[in-house]
């Protein structure tokens, strides 16, 4: 018997960390009971999305769009491309670009081509088509970057850190990032994302697929990426 998807709270999730639009504010109610009725979630991670919830319930959506496009996109630490906090701008990003897509494809999700695959919330919806227990492998594999977004946002004050906190309790809480150093909000501090991810990888690989499909082992890893930054000029 073929495991079934349990898609409700990760496409949840997936909704809270896009863009808000007024179709995703007048959702709250409904993604708030997805995340709460399937009980993927702990209570207590549950009751931290309440301020976020509220916020977006009741803000003006021209405010909830500055703050959104502030947060995420004007610097590189609250990246919600994956690849961006292991990759930078090394050439190995376009690579693994490439094995997540196919990874995606081999699951029987198509994305359009101007999507980038490491979009976090793109990642959540591909896990809400998956079995339970194959997303929450996959999921676990990213927990070192998760984790490292949730401390940043929750530094800010920032609503949006009670989802990674969410995420994070579907796999048992946050990983321990050995090594790990802070960097400042400048958007350029390459050296610094490659010192906080040197001895990090992301591994989607074979031991995650719990449902017989054919998953390649895609290793993505942080020395090598590294190298190609320091040695790329020589």
């Amino acid at each position: 018997m073929t495991a079934q998807p349990s898609n409700k709270t990760f496409k949840a999730l997936s909704a809270l960390l896009t863009y808000p639009t007024g179709e995703l504010t007048m959702a709250v109610p409904e993604i708030a009971a997805a995340i709460r009725d399937e009980r993927l979630v702990s209570q207590k991670a549950v009751r931290q999305l309440q301020p976020l919830f509220a916020d977006l319930s009741t803000s003006d959506l021209y405010d909830l769009q500055e703050r959104y496009v502030a947060l995420f996109d004007k610097t590189r630490r609250h990246s919600l491309h994956l690849f961006e906090h292991i990759h930078g701008e090394s050439r190995d990003r376009g690579q693994a670009m490439v094995d997540l897509v196919a990874h995606y494809e081999r699951g029987g999700l198509l994305i359009a081509a101007n999507e980038l695959p490491d979009f976090i919330p793109l990642f959540l919806e591909f896990l809400s088509a998956r079995p339970l227990q194959e997303a929450r492998g996959l999921l676990k594999e990213t927990t070192h970057i998760l984790s490292l977004l949730e401390e940043r946002l929750a530094k800010r004050n920032a609503g949006y850190a009670a989802v990674f906190t969410a995420i994070l309790s579907i796999v048992g809480g946050t990983a321990v990032i050995a090594g790990a150093v802070e960097t400042d909000d400048e958007p350029d501090d390459l050296a610094a994302i490659d010192a906080a991810w040197e001895e990090t990888a992301v591994t989607f690989g074979p031991g995650n697929a719990t449902d017989g499909c054919s998953v390649d082992r895609l290793r993505i890893q942080m020395r090598a990426a590294n190298r190609d930054v320091r040695h790329g000029a020589a």
